[in-house]
């Protein structure tokens, strides 16, 4: 559902001594396959060239994208201070990466670019130059001017979406920290991402247990009872169509998928599992509850195999189409 009238897409090549250039790279190689719209890589053109003989045009202003686009893959060129080693993280690296971050956000906020994709980023080596957010994902929520509590990571693919309503955190520590409140309000994001970036005008929402066979009605745990059923009734109570709280051992398979739109599961493996289990090649890591469109390919840096042209794109492109479609989507809502 791209839109002519959509500005271009910025694409933060994410760490350059991981796989994120070779798959942007590959992603422009196979455009007219994967049916991409116009996109602009955003950081060090030296990775590119590292993992890629293909043609790129340095551009100065996103507004030239389009017409660079079917001559190379355009590039905002971020300059390092130091040669980038493939497979070998850096904190340069880690400096590059988020000066790429910080500008492909600041042109989605202004308007200039149509939306934000990310390419993987080392979070070791963020953490070792002073980076204090979880992600990526919080990172851009404060940019935006959002509370982390109010936007939702969805991992999205052909027919699963998922939404975690804890993410990184010890499995021991999730009972103690879920509350009715985290799991209302994720809950909340979730069904109105759905409204605005999918354009599903009656979302429908399924509500994982935490416990095994949804607690056994409080003999395999008080969660359900004490925690999820309220949440659940708070948002039926708004309206909203939701589901739950359903066994996670027998709410993912075919038919079960197709009474809902998206999952809400209670922790980070709860709801990856089954993502990647489907669509290990093609998820995609979209942040809901924010002012503009940001995605990602749901997977890591690869540092054993950059370099090697071993890359899957399809994640990737998986994360531009989203992303472009979604954009395009509230952009028309909007007139």
């Amino acid at each position: 559902m791209a839109s002519a009238s959509l500005p271009p897409l910025a694409v933060a090549l994410g760490d350059p001594a991981g796989i994120g250039p070779e798959v942007v790279a590959k992603c422009w190689d196979n455009r007219a396959a994967f049916g991409l719209p116009p996109f602009v890589a955003i950081g060090d053109a030296r990775s590119l060239e590292l993992v890629w003989d293909g043609p790129i045009v340095p551009i100065d202003d996103l507004r030239d994208a389009d017409a660079a686009f079917d001559i190379g893959l355009p590039i905002l060129h971020i300059p390092c201070s130091e040669t980038h080693h493939l497979g070998d993280p850096s904190t340069i690296g880690a400096h590059c990466s988020l000066d790429s971050l910080e500008l492909a956000v600041g042109l989605a906020r202004s308007g200039s670019a149509g939306a934000v994709v990310t390419g993987p980023v080392s979070k070791q080596q963020l953490y070792a130059i002073g980076f204090a957010h979880p992600g990526q994902t919080e990172f851009i929520a404060e940019r935006c001017g959002i509370s982390p509590a109010n936007v939702a990571m969805m991992l999205a693919g052909p027919t699963l979406r998922t939404v975690p309503v804890t993410t990184h955190l010890p499995l021991g520590q999730v009972a103690g920290l879920l509350s009715s409140a985290m799991i209302e309000a994720r809950g909340r994001v979730t069904l109105r991402g759905l409204q605005r970036n999918f354009g599903i005008a009656e979302p429908r929402l399924a509500v994982a247990a935490l416990n095994p066979h949804a607690g056994e009605g409080g003999s395999l745990g008080s969660e359900e009872i004490e925690l999820i059923q309220p949440a659940i009734d708070a948002l039926r109570a708004e309206g909203w169509e939701v589901g739950g709280p359903m066994p996670a051992d027998t709410m993912f398979h075919a038919a079960s998928r197709c009474t809902y739109d998206a999952a809400l599961c209670m922790y980070h493996d709860q709801a990856l599992i089954p993502l990647k289990a489907l669509h290990f090649e093609e998820g995609v890591n979209i942040t809901l509850g924010l002012p503009l469109v940001r995605t990602a390919p749901d997977h890591g840096t690869a540092f054993d195999i950059a370099g090697r042209d071993l890359a899957d794109p399809r994640a990737m492109a998986a994360a531009i189409s989203l992303a472009a479609a979604s954009a395009a989507r509230r952009r028309s809502d909007m007139r």
